[in-house]
């Protein structure tokens, strides 16, 4: 990787790092650049996941005003969050490389399709608990199975499950969501380190990119227009799954 692959991947990191701030949706720009600069799916998928760990450690961090008082809940549910996380990891490393290259167009194309649309919480069961039943327990670790297996619009839907179960307000549930996403990813990030085809010279430039990006979303998210921002995003997260779509399937 030349020096100028490696600036344009920390471009792409700082792109994606203030996406993921606004509209929690790094994935969708990180991993096709990945793919352009020539990596496989597979090993785009695990590079992108260990680099995503740096965003997610500034999102937790960044949360910790809301998650005062919830320390009972994380304990109860930061555990499924890393089961499924390692789940997910296990599940893409150890099944062929080809049904991971099958499934990526679909999975791009859902998780645009709930940027476009994303739940909210007024239209979610009312029935709620404290995060001590299965109902939490079993919604977090589906989800981090899915967010360890490939991850884009992972946080949208840890938001929607933890809003459907739990009883709170959005910006703590959002807190909780920032921690266990990031739990889930951080042992999937893990598995592929050791196991898994990452590409460290594309890896740490974006990883780079991420942190700046992740500390200036916040600022740039108060001044950006969110709402044309996310359609945005989504729009082109639904070019990418059908040109992913094109290139596996003709």
């Amino acid at each position: 990787m030349t020096v100028a692959d490696a600036l344009g991947l920390v471009g792409i990191g700082v792109l994606a790092g203030v996406v993921s701030t606004v509209v929690s949706l790094a994935s969708i720009i990180s991993y096709p650049a990945l793919l352009a600069f020539g990596l496989p799916p597979l090993s785009a998928n695990v590079t992108n996941t260990v680099s995503l760990v740096f965003t997610g450690l500034g999102a937790a961090a960044g949360s910790r005003p809301e998650l005062a008082g919830q320390g009972g809940r994380l304990l109860r549910l930061g555990g499924m969050a890393a089961l499924g996380g390692m789940a997910g990891a296990a599940l893409l490393l150890v099944t062929p490389s080809g049904i991971f290259e099958a499934v990526a167009p679909w999975l791009v194309g859902l998780a645009s399709l709930l940027l476009l649309r994303p739940p909210k919480l007024e239209n979610l069961a009312r029935r709620r608990e404290d995060g001590s039943g299965w109902r939490p327990r079993a919604g977090v670790a589906t989800v981090a199975v899915y967010v360890g297996y490939f991850g884009a619009a992972g946080g949208i839907l840890m938001f929607a499950m933890l809003g459907s179960t739990l009883h709170d307000s959005p910006a703590r549930l959002n807190a909780m969501k920032n921690v266990l996403s990031a739990l889930a990813n951080a042992v999937a990030a893990v598995g592929f380190a050791l196991f898994g085809p990452v590409r460290w010279t594309a890896a740490l430039p974006l990883a780079a990119g991420f942190l700046v990006g992740g500390w200036l979303g916040p600022a740039l998210a108060r001044r950006l227009p969110g709402q044309t921002l996310r359609i945005t995003a989504a729009v082109c997260g639904l070019l990418v799954a059908v040109k992913l779509g094109l290139d596996t399937y003709l």
